[in-house]
């Protein structure tokens, strides 16, 4: 299995060679692999409770088997997170939510909501969860790598600024796309996760400075994203959401990203793009009824990245709840990112939704 810590990937400039599968970048000027910067740690698996439940440590180690799989070690460069500060989580969290979760911490954890759990050494994996991306940030600041992706674990798109919900316990993305918005950077969040992100929409409702879009099923938990759901006050217009109904597949997925996603991203002219990687939107998914497919995610999120300069864009895992599926998935994203072709599923075709994107065309009026 791949070192959670990347220990034998190359942080530096490699040499070309003929025939090299790898993409290349021209960045400062001089032509070197993408590399990507993998910020994980073995302290996530400690996040568990006794009884089964579906966000289980078996999932990240599933990412890592995956990015293994796809060969693509030497082009990851391996970073430790750090706990989030309560300033951090303050800029996205209320007091009494943040009182709560340590309230639970220190009886030992239990039920947080129905769905939602909280084990001994949750909150440690949670604040760590929700640092990671604050030093992936940093460290593209300082061009270690090309792109980010935090293997992280609790997930973090559900959790509002008051409610810890849906298997989330603070909101790992929002987390970081705060911490940039209050350095004066334009940032924008897409979700890909099946479920909506409630969390972040929220979040930055009316926050001007944070465009939030997601691509989600219709209806599914938690029940929101509605396609006129568009942000309000100085946030009104910074919202897009894509509610596709069961079945939706690649070529919707893809016709979405070329016909409103990419025009609003381009719009909005970012500094910073952060994803919500949720790979539960799987065909074999247990949580969802969508029909992607690994080949599927590798096609969106290489389409994603490119969409800003080198070194800021930053990856988040979300959701993804079948093992094998999530495993490929991971493997082929990361492999995408960096120019190699791993599908151990080719891209999937026709399905449903297209009428939907024409929708959400016309109401943020693009492509017109």
């Amino acid at each position: 299995m791949i070192s959670p810590y990347g220990s034998g990937a190359r942080s530096a400039a490699l040499s070309v060679t003929a025939g090299d599968p790898l993409r290349w970048s021209l960045a400062d000027g001089y032509a070197r692999r993408v590399t990507v910067l993998m910020v994980t740690d073995e302290r996530f698996l400690d996040h568990r409770r006794e009884r089964s439940h579906p966000e289980r440590p078996a999932r990240l180690e599933a990412v890592w088997s995956g990015i293994e799989a796809a060969g693509v070690a030497e082009a990851i460069v391996g970073c430790e997170p750090i706990l989030a500060t309560y300033a951090d989580l303050l800029r996205c969290h209320s007091t009494t939510q943040l009182k709560h979760l340590e309230d639970l911490h220190a009886s030992g954890g239990g039920q947080v909501d129905i769905d939602t759990y909280m084990g001994i050494r949750s909150w440690e994996a949670a604040r760590l969860a929700a640092g990671a991306g604050l030093v992936a940030v940093e460290a593209l600041r300082e061009g270690v790598a090309d792109v980010a992706f935090c293997a992280v674990r609790p997930p973090g798109h559900h959790a509002t600024d008051t409610t810890s919900m849906g298997f989330c316990l603070v909101n790992n993305v929002a987390v970081t796309a705060a911490s940039l918005a209050a350095a004066g950077e334009r940032v924008a969040v897409v979700d890909i996760d099946a479920h909506h992100g409630n969390g972040t929409q929220d979040i930055f409702y009316s926050d001007g400075r944070v465009l939030f879009v997601s691509l989600h099923q219709w209806p599914l938990y938690p029940g929101t994203g509605r396609i006129d759901e568009t942000g309000e006050g100085d946030g009104a217009g910074t919202t897009l959401n894509m509610p596709l109904p069961v079945g939706s597949a690649g070529d919707t997925y893809r016709y979405g990203l070329d016909a409103a996603v990419i025009p609003v991203l381009e719009g909005f002219d970012p500094d910073w793009l952060l994803v919500s990687a949720g790979f539960d939107g799987h065909r074999l998914d247990p949580l969802s009824e969508l029909g992607l497919t690994s080949g599927d995610f590798a096609d969106l999120v290489a389409r994603i990245v490119g969409l800003v300069p080198v070194s800021r864009c930053v990856l988040f895992l979300e959701g993804g709840y079948d093992l094998g599926a999530l495993a490929d998935s991971a493997g082929a994203v990361l492999a995408a990112v960096v120019g190699v072709d791993h599908r151990p599923e080719p891209s999937s075709g026709e399905g449903p939704g297209r009428d939907v994107v024409d929708q959400v065309v016309e109401l943020h009026g693009v492509g017109t």
